[in-house]
């Protein structure tokens, strides 16, 4: 992989998920500086993450949509005083939910290889014909209907479980704006459509267009979609996923483009 040695990268990833990859970024050459695009915060009604967790036995599936979705319901859960019931089978849309799941002790999680997104986690043998079986998708506020729906095409009984929900960034962005203007970005990373959205509302309108001009990291069609709608014209260096593998490998491969040896 080709080292990342002097671009100015920045992460928009929320607080407390953001320093393992700006670490492998500085590891690497890089100078990454950090501004939460988006905050996770409780739900506004838990009611139903309560529900489903008090009824766990009842499903045959639980899919997480993200590793926010991992961690905020096992803290619901163990709050909760539950054990997990192993006869429920984990499926993980990404490879960072997998390895969230990893973390908690949890194996034989289905997972896509190749692209993490919902397509791809479609494609998959195991959810083809769910006929007759329970399934609980953990995820946040607001999230895509596409999986919920296309799984009750295909025989499921499906419920949302909302753990969290995304919020606009509270951090002051003039030092980000600072910054920029005195050092200029080589590129942005931007992991979710709400997140592109809340950091193209906070720069404001220089801002905006120093970030048309920029590279930007996204992940999927629905991203690179989105930055189109607002009228960014930079570069989309798209990576296969979220999680920090994907994204360094699509900077890399970007970087390696913009300076062959």
């Amino acid at each position: 992989m080709s080292d990342l040695a002097g671009l100015k990268i920045l992460v928009t990833r929320p607080a407390g998920q953001c320093q393992g990859l700006m670490d492998r970024l500085a590891a690497l050459g890089a100078s990454p500086l950090h501004f939460a695009a988006l905050e996770i915060q409780e739900p506004r009604d838990p009611a139903g993450l309560k529900a489903v967790i008090a009824d766990l036995e009842a499903f045959d599936w639980a899919i997480f949509i993200s590793p926010n979705a991992v961690t905020r319901a096992f803290h619901a859960i163990q709050g909760a005083g539950v054990a997990w019931p192993p006869r429920v089978r984990m499926a993980a849309v990404g490879r960072g939910s997998a390895r969230e799941l990893e973390r908690l002790g949890f194996r034989d999680i289905l997972v896509p290889q190749g692209r993490f997104d919902s397509e791809s986690f479609l494609l998959m043998g195991p959810l083809q014909d769910l006929r007759g079986q329970a399934v609980v998708i953990f995820r946040g506020e607001g999230g895509r209907e596409l999986l919920g729906d296309t799984l009750m095409a295909r025989g499921a009984r499906v419920q949302y479980a909302e753990c969290y929900r995304r919020a606009p960034p509270s951090t002051d962005v003039s030092l980000l704006l600072r910054a920029w203007a005195r050092h200029g970005l080589d590129a942005v990373i931007v992991t979710s459509v709400e997140g592109l959205h809340h950091l193209y509302d906070a720069l404001g309108q220089v801002g905006r267009q120093w970030l048309s001009r920029t590279p930007l990291v996204v992940v999927g069609a629905r991203q690179q979609e989105a930055c189109r709608a607002l009228g960014l014209s930079g570069p989309l260096i798209v990576a296969s996923g979220a999680d920090d593998e994907s994204l360094i490998a699509a900077l890399a491969a970007w970087h390696a483009g913009k300076n062959p040896l």
